[in-house]
């Protein structure tokens, strides 16, 4: 049973109280001054209570800039606070994989001799010795045996996987125990930058950077600062030359600590705070699916992906292949190619050998000990040459070559034999690929006897997430080994919007290479050395954690799973990132807006009046706020208290909906767009309401 990495609650003590230390810490302004808005709040909390400080020394104490202050020192905290209980959570989350680290003694081989050394005194390139019961010292790469690895400790699942040395399983991880048979590991990570160290670090958010988008976004929110800071800056003069012309003194003009609290006010305060805590959520968010992202810029990138490139196999398709029908060609019985067929898979250790060998028994009762070893040569599947087969030395010296695999090995293997492949066989070999099966033809010597049917099963409801990721503007791209009617078939029956048939690691570099010279940015995943240039070309390359080293360092996640779908999971993670920024970011500025038109003409309210009368500003006044004090404090708690108010929804983030980029920028603006301009009037009206009934003005 899979134990996923369980989300720390929002809510827990332990992490709300550190958490709420960690805000304090924060408050270092070499810490403050990378975030440029809170920085600017910071500063004027400082202004502010200089000046509380300097109105108690004159004895001219105003509790009215007192509140502003403490308020505005509120503000700070709770944008460290949202960014320090983002945080929190990923330190919870590192702290158990923390714990199953342990400090460990490996056995390493030099010349062929074993020694004991602590496994902190391991360096790349030396090779250990691990036996069941032992603790893998660092991560590797397999070289030499084949053994049960628990990694229950890294991926939560408790089934024991097998790392074995020449194949696309052959990474082990620092952490990760042997329960069975012996390995030779070769070390492939330097002390304190293994796979667990950069896991830990990642989660924890010590080593997170701004991404390219939340770099941009930032220099847009300092933008918009400047710009009020500028409006700001300009109403004393304003309300000066409104006083002269009324004949009021200028002892009524716009104060400074008034004047910093309209600042706070109408600058992205909201957006600014929560921005962190968006990003580090994005990753905590990935890693609740149990993948680990590099950093926070591949879950952007994911986010923004509109071409993915899927294998068919294991992916799309259930990826065990089974043979269930044997077709022979003319004037070949169905016994006699059923045999033909079991003999050529006896060396064919994939599932579809396996597969060929069960039939062959299930039909006819044919059995491989019939065969003598001493009279026979096994020729194994492969890759390169797609098929397998034996070579039988019979009485006479006459030897049976019997081969079984893809239809164009099999025609040049027949063709180099002297022989003619049959237009019959042809026309049952191109029928099954119409249909989405694929055809394996078997021949012996230089005659063929017929095909087998092999029939691979399409997932169900990946039609339906194809689907779903078209209206996202995703470009799904199936990668198969299969020949392209085979490919085709399939490809219509899963629904995908393209296909590369019969393909080989170079074709998929330059299938990628091909979409991004053409402006599209492109997501694969892979687990397989040969994977790798692919996977680092790729703007998002997920690995396979059973994957080999390479792979796992070309990609920029790893799926601690090696689940194939996990892609589009991964996709979805990132749009939800990018949706919740938005989202915020369209609320945040809306706030601005109404919070300019709620408190700029209630403070306004007493300029050109006349004695015991209001002025006529007044009649812009439409929230009917008590004061002009009154108007500025309430408007300042809330600025304060949306803060605390948002970061659920900035942890957990937005909604995902599988929708066009168009149709998620109508919604934000709906929804927050319009919520961002209506909830500031309630808000500071309820607050301005509560004021003045606890006559706190």
């Amino acid at each position: 049973m899979t134990t996923r990495h369980k989300q720390a609650s929002l809510f827990s003590k332990k992490i709300f109280v550190q958490a709420f230390k960690d805000s304090f810490v924060k408050m270092n302004p070499a810490l403050l001054v990378k975030n440029p808005v809170i920085f600017i709040v910071a500063i004027g909390a400082v202004m502010t209570t200089i000046i509380v400080f300097g109105d108690i020394f004159t004895k001219h104490f105003s509790s009215f800039n007192l509140q502003i202050s403490v308020w505005l020192w509120f503000t700070v905290l709770f944008a460290n606070f949202s960014e320090a209980i983002a945080e929190g959570r990923g330190k919870a989350q590192a702290e158990s994989l923390r714990k199953s680290r342990t400090q460990t003694k490996a056995r390493r081989l030099i010349n062929g001799k074993e020694e004991e050394v602590l496994a902190p005194d391991l360096k790349k390139g030396d090779t250990v010795v691990c036996e069941s019961g032992n603790v893998i010292p660092a991560d590797g790469e397999v070289i030499e045996g084949i053994a049960s690895v628990d990694e229950s400790a890294i991926t939560g699942e408790s089934a024991p996987v097998i790392r074995e040395s020449g194949g696309d399983r052959s990474a082990v991880t620092g952490g990760t125990k042997v329960i069975s048979d012996r390995i030779v590991i070769r070390i492939t990570s330097e002390q304190g930058n293994t796979f667990l160290d950069r896991m830990i670090a990642l989660v924890e958010g010590a080593k997170r950077q701004k991404t390219p988008n939340e770099i941009a976004l930032t220099i847009l929110l300092s933008g918009l600062t400047i710009i009020f800071l500028l409006v700001v800056v300009t109403l004393p003069t304003f309300f000066g030359y409104s006083l002269t012309a009324s004949g009021m003194p200028q002892s009524q003009n716009l104060t400074l600590p008034v004047l910093i609290a309209l600042l706070v006010c109408l600058i992205p305060t909201t957006i600014g705070g929560l921005l962190s805590a968006i990003g580090i959520s994005g990753m905590d968010r990935l890693l609740q699916k149990n993948v680990i992202a590099t950093s926070g810029k591949a879950i952007e990138a994911a986010g923004d992906v509109d071409v993915l490139l899927l294998d068919k196999t294991g992916t799309i398709t259930l990826g065990n292949r089974m043979a269930t029908d044997f077709v022979p060609a003319e004037g070949v019985s169905k016994e006699e190619l059923a045999n033909a067929a079991q003999l050529s898979s006896l060396a064919d250790e994939t599932p579809e050998g396996r597969s060929v060998v069960v039939l062959a028994k299930e039909l006819f009762n044919m059995r491989g000990k019939e065969i003598h070893p001493s009279d026979t040569v096994f020729i194994p599947f492969t890759a390169q040459t797609r098929m397998s087969g034996v070579d039988i030395k019979e009485s006479g010296g006459n030897v049976r070559s019997i081969r079984k695999g893809a239809t164009e090995s099999i025609k040049k293997y027949i063709q180099n034999n002297d022989g003619f492949f049959p237009k019959k066989v042809e026309e049952i070999v191109s029928d099954l690929a119409r249909q989405g099966a694929t055809p394996l033809v078997v021949a012996e010597n230089n005659r063929v006897l017929g095909v087998i049917h092999l029939k691979d099963i399409v997932k169900g409801g990946i039609k339906h997430r194809f689907a779903q990721l078209r209206q996202m503007g995703i470009r799904t791209v199936m990668v198969t080994g299969d020949n392209p009617l085979t490919a085709a078939a399939i490809a219509a029956e899963a629904g995908v919007d393209d296909f590369l048939a019969e393909a080989k690691p170079e074709d998929k570099l330059y299938r990628i290479r091909q979409e991004q010279a053409n402006g599209h940015l492109v997501g694969m995943i892979g687990d397989g050395t040969n994977d790798a240039p692919a996977l680092a070309q790729a703007d998002v390359g997920l690995a396979m954690n059973t994957g080999t080293q390479a792979a796992r360092e070309a990609g920029n996640m790893v799926d601690l799973d090696s689940n194939p779908t996990k892609l589009i999971e991964v996709v979805e993670t990132g749009k939800q990132l990018l949706m919740t920024r938005g989202a915020l970011t369209t609320f945040s500025i809306a706030n601005d807006v109404a919070k300019y038109f709620a408190i700029i003409p209630a403070i306004a309210t007493s300029l050109y009046a006349t004695a015991h009368a209001a002025g006529p500003m007044s009649a812009l006044n439409i929230m009917k706020l008590a004061t002009p004090q009154s108007a500025i404090l309430s408007a300042v708690i809330f600025n304060a208290l949306i803060i605390i108010a948002l970061i659920p929804l900035a942890l957990k983030g937005v909604k995902y909906r599988p929708i066009s980029a168009n149709r998620v920028l109508a919604l934000n603006i709906l929804i927050y767009g319009f919520g961002g301009l209506v909830v500031p009037f309630i808000g500071i009206k309820l607050i301005d309401m509560l004021l003045v009934v606890l006559h706190i003005i």
